[in-house]
C-alpha cells in the first residue's frame, strides 16, 4: 500500500484499551486521508444527539499519503471532530512535525473515544502506544506540557497538548505542539480536554512506508518548492503570513476595533516592521524549505527581551488592529500567551475586542469586568483577561464561551456588537465586509472555518470564468460553488496549503506517493465527497439554513474605508439560495439532493438524509 503505513491507532479512554484498524485500500482511494478519512469516521461513528462533550464523541487526528516524504510542509496533520462551538463538525489543520512522526511511527491516523477517570496522556512509537497518567502535568501550559514529555524520552519526539484552557473546557481552546504549531477551530483543544486526555506524543520512528516513485516524487517536491517561492499569493512561503498585514490593511479586509472602523494606517505595515527590527531565528517545520515560521526577540518597547514564535498574520491581526494596539513587541507578547494557555486566537481577539467595545458603550461596567480597565490597546489587561479565560474565573468564565454566547447571555445591545455566525462561530482574523466570498464561505462551511476558500486563488486557475465583481450577488455564489473542492482535497493529503501551490503538481506528487493515476477531474471529486459527507453529517446532527448567516455586525456595511457602504445582508437569502443550488443541494433547505450524492459515491448517506425509498 504505497503512501500509507496502512494503520489507525484506536484508544478507548474509558477502558484504557488500545487497539489497531487496517485501513482498506479501496476506503483510501475514495477519501485519501486526513479529512477526507477523519470525516468519514466521524461520519460512521458518531450519530445524531451525540454533543461535543460526550464520551461517546470521537477525536480523530489524521495524516495523509504525503505525508512525511520530502513535499515541503508534510509534517502536517488534520484534526476531526464535534466541536462545541457550533456542535457540529470542526475540521483543523496543524504544522510542524506530528504528521510525519505518526507515519514513521506505523500511523496514519488515531481515533479516540471514551473519557479517562483521570488526565493520561498518550505516547506513540515503533508501532505500539500506550496510556500514561498525566497528573503531573495538569495546570501546565502547552510549552511546560511539551517540554516535560520530551525529557522523558531520548531521540526526537512531537509532543500535542492542551493547556488550562482546554483542562477547564473553554469552547475555543485549541491544541497546541512543536512549540507553537495551532489546531484550532470549533474547540477541539475543549473535546480533548472532556475526554482527560492532555496530550498526545510521538515519538520519531523508523518503520517503512514506501512511495510508489520516490525519483519522481523528490523531483516534484523541487517543482513545487519553486512555485510556492513565485507564486502570485506565496509571500507566506518566503517572509511569512504576517507580512501580508499591510496589504490586508489596503483593501478593507483587516479587522480594526471590532468592525468599528476599517482604518489602522499608523501600524499597517506590523508583519515587516517585525522582521526588520526584532531579532529572528528560523523555525522549521517537516522537510520544509520556507522563510514561513520563526522565533523572535522583541528589541524596543516595554516588551523589550521577550522571546516567542513570530504571530502569524490572524494572530497579528487579534492582538493588533482588533484590539486597538499598536505596539508589536505587546502583540507578539500577547500571542505567545494565547498559544501558551492553549486558545485559539481568532475567537479569543474577536470576544476580547467584543468585550472592549461593551466597556466603552456602558454595556459592561468595572463591575461587570471584575475591575478591570478594559479598554482599546490595554495589552497588560488583555493578558490578564487571557488567564482569566483559561480558568474560567470571574469574568472569564463568560468569556469562555465564546463571541455569540456571551452576547446572548449580557443581552441588550450587546448582540449587535458581535460579529459571530449563526452557527456559534467567529470568522478568521478579517473584515469579510470586503470579501463577500470569504464572508459566504464561512457561514455555509462544513468544517466551522473557512473551506472552499483560503489562498484567493482566482477561479481561472481551476478552468472557471474571471470573478469580474468581487460583491455580484450572482457571481459569488456560483464562483464559491464551483471552487469548492480543492481546499478540502488538499487537507486530504497531509500537507501545508502554502507549498501545495500548484495543483497539477500536487496530484503529481500525490500519484508518485501511491502509485494512482488520478486526474483533476478525480480529485474534484474526492474533494466533492468530503465536503457533502460533511454537509450530511451537520444536516443530522441539526444544521439549519436559518444557522448559515452572518451576525447583524458581521454582515453589516463598513463606515469607512475601500469598501465603505457595503453590505451582503440585502443579497443573503438569495445568495445563500444560489450558493445551494449550484453546490447540487435542496434550494431551500440546504440538503444535498439524492442525484448530487450518488453521483459522488455517498449512496450510503441517501438513506439517512431522504429516507430508504427516496429518489431524485
Amino acid at each position: 500500500m504505497h503512501g500509507y503505513a496502512g494503520k489507525l491507532l484506536r484508544v478507548n479512554l474509558t477502558t484504557g484499551r488500545l487497539g489497531n484498524d487496517r485501513l482498506d485500500a479501496s476506503l483510501l482511494r475514495k477519501y485519501v486521508g486526513g479529512v477526507g478519512l477523519a470525516g468519514k469516521i466521524l461520519y460512521d461513528e458518531v450519530p445524531p444527539r451525540v454533543e461535543w462533550n460526550d464520551a461517546a464523541n470521537r477525536l480523530i487526528l489524521a495524516t495523509g499519503p504525503l505525508a512525511g516524504t520530502k513535499i515541503s510542509g508534510s509534517g502536517t496533520f488534520c484534526v476531526v471532530t464535534k466541536g462545541p462551538m457550533t456542535n457540529l463538525a470542526g475540521s483543523t489543520q496543524a504544522n510542524g512535525f506530528f504528521g510525519a512522526f505518526l507515519k514513521s511511527a506505523g500511523f496514519d491516523g488515531i481515533v479516540i473515544e471514551g473519557c479517562a477517570n483521570q488526565f493520561v496522556y498518550l505516547y506513540i512509537h515503533d508501532g505500539q502506544a500506550e496510556l500514561r497518567e498525566a497528573r503531573h502535568l495538569v495546570g501546565k501550559d502547552t510549552f511546560q506540557t511539551e517540554e516535560a514529555i520530551k525529557s522523558e524520552f531520548p531521540g526526537q519526539t512531537s509532543v500535542f497538548s492542551i493547556g488550562p484552557a482546554g483542562e477547564n473546557l473553554v469552547r475555543f481552546a485549541a491544541l497546541i505542539g512543536d512549540t507553537g504549531h495551532v489546531a484550532a477551530h470549533n474547540g477541539v483543544g475543549a473535546v480533548m480536554g472532556s475526554k482527560r486526555l492532555k496530550a498526545i506524543a510521538v515519538a520519531r520512528g523508523l518503520l517503512p512506508f514506501e512511495a510508489a516513485d520516490k525519483e519522481g516524487l523528490s523531483a516534484v517536491a523541487k517543482q513545487l518548492v519553486e512555485h510556492a517561492r513565485t507564486y502570485r499569493w506565496g509571500y507566506p512561503f518566503v517572509t511569512g503570513t504576517a507580512t501580508g498585514y499591510s496589504v490586508v490593511h489596503e483593501t478593507g479586509l483587516l479587522p480594526v476595533k471590532n468592525y468599528t472602523t476599517s482604518l489602522f494606517p499608523a501600524h499597517a505595515k506590523f508583519g515587516e516592521y517585525m522582521r526588520s527590527h526584532f531579532e529572528i531565528k528560523r523555525k522549521p517545520c517537516w522537510a520544509c524549505r520556507s522563510q514561513h515560521c520563526h522565533f523572535m526577540k522583541v528589541t524596543e518597547g516595554p516588551y523589550s527581551g521577550y522571546e516567542g514564535e513570530e504571530p502569524e498574520y490572524e494572530a497579528l491581526a487579534a492582538w493588533g488592529s482588533q484590539i486597538g494596539q499598536t505596539d508589536p513587541g505587546a502583540a507578539l507578547m500577547l500571542a505567545d500567551l494565547t498559544d501558551r494557555l492553549g486558545l485559539d486566537v481568532n475567537e479569543a481577539g474577536w470576544i476580547i475586542g467584543w468585550g472592549m467595545e461593551c466597556c466603552e458603550k456602558g454595556i459592561l461596567t468595572a463591575e461587570h469586568i471584575d475591575g478591570l480597565a478594559m479598554t482599546w490597546g490595554d495589552a497588560k489587561a488583555v493578558a490578564v483577561l487571557l488567564h482569566k479565560i483559561a480558568y474560567r474565573e470571574g469574568i472569564g468564565s463568560l468569556l469562555a464561551e465564546g463571541v455569540k454566547r456571551a452576547a446572548e447571555v449580557v443581552g441588550g445591545d450587546a448582540p449587535s456588537l458581535a460579529v459571530y455566525t449563526l452557527k456559534g462561530a467567529t470568522p478568521r482574523g478579517h473584515d469579510h465586509r470586503a470579501n463577500w466570498r470569504e464572508l459566504l464561505d464561512t457561514c455555509v462551511s462544513g468544517t466551522s472555518t473557512i473551506e472552499a476558500t483560503g489562498g484567493y486563488d482566482p477561479p481561472e486557475e481551476l478552468g472557471l470564468p474571471p470573478l469580474l465583481d468581487p460583491f455580484s450577488a450572482e457571481e459569488i455564489p456560483k464562483i464559491n460553488a464551483l471552487m469548492n473542492w480543492r481546499r478540502i482535497f488538499e487537507d486530504c493529503l497531509g500537507t501545508c496549503r502554502f507549498c501545495t501551490t500548484s495543483l497539477p503538481l500536487t496530484i503529481q506528487a500525490l500519484n508518485c506517493a501511491t502509485g494512482w493515476m488520478i486526474t483533476e477531474e478525480d480529485a474534484r471529486i474526492i474533494g466533492r465527497r468530503v465536503v457533502n459527507l460533511l454537509r450530511a453529517f451537520n444536516i443530522r446532527h441539526g444544521l439549519t439554513p436559518e444557522q448559515e448567516a452572518p451576525s447583524p455586525r458581521y454582515g453589516s456595511a463598513p463606515m469607512d474605508g475601500p469598501v465603505r457602504g457595503r453590505s451582503i445582508t440585502p443579497y443573503w437569502e438569495a445568495i445563500r439560495r444560489s450558493y445551494y443550488q449550484h453546490m447540487g443541494w435542496d434550494s431551500d433547505t440546504g440538503i444535498p439532493l439524492p442525484k448530487t450524492l450518488r453521483g459522488l459515491g455517498l449512496e450510503e448517506v441517501v438513506a439517512d438524509l431522504w429516507g430508504e425509498e427516496s429518489a431524485d
